[in-house]
């Protein structure tokens, strides 16, 4: 091994919008504030980082011509309450996605795609 894991960071106009979002998405809390950086961790340590990028632009997606780059998977219990509750904190959810009945894809409010993946 070569090293382990710190965080995945997110690139971002606005890092404080978004670390908010996710506490709220992922129930975490703040463990690093900065100016242009934040750091949330879950319950079990997982952490997310969001760092300023004056030039981010949104992933194209579900454009053929672009790709999500990357994208995070929450796991829910009701998928139908979770949408309300991300809808409000400013998610949108991505039409033309080719969702199944197992998840549901959405932008956070940077444009970077996540899923609610349900059973």
């Amino acid at each position: 091994m070569i090293g382990e894991l710190e965080a995945v960071v997110l690139d971002t106009r606005d890092p404080h919008r978004l670390a908010a979002f996710y506490r709220e998405v992922i129930g975490a809390e703040i463990v690093v504030e900065r100016r242009d950086w934040v750091t949330i961790a879950d319950r079990q340590g997982r952490k997310l980082s969001f760092q300023t990028a004056p030039g981010h632009e949104a992933p194209r997606f579900p454009d053929p011509a672009g790709s999500q780059q990357f994208h995070l998977d929450v796991h829910v219990e009701d998928v139908d309450e979770a949408e309300r509750k991300v809808l409000e904190l400013g998610a949108t959810r991505v039409p033309n996605a080719n969702e199944d009945r197992t998840f549901r894809v959405y932008r956070d409010p940077a444009g970077h795609p996540f899923c609610l993946v349900f059973d």
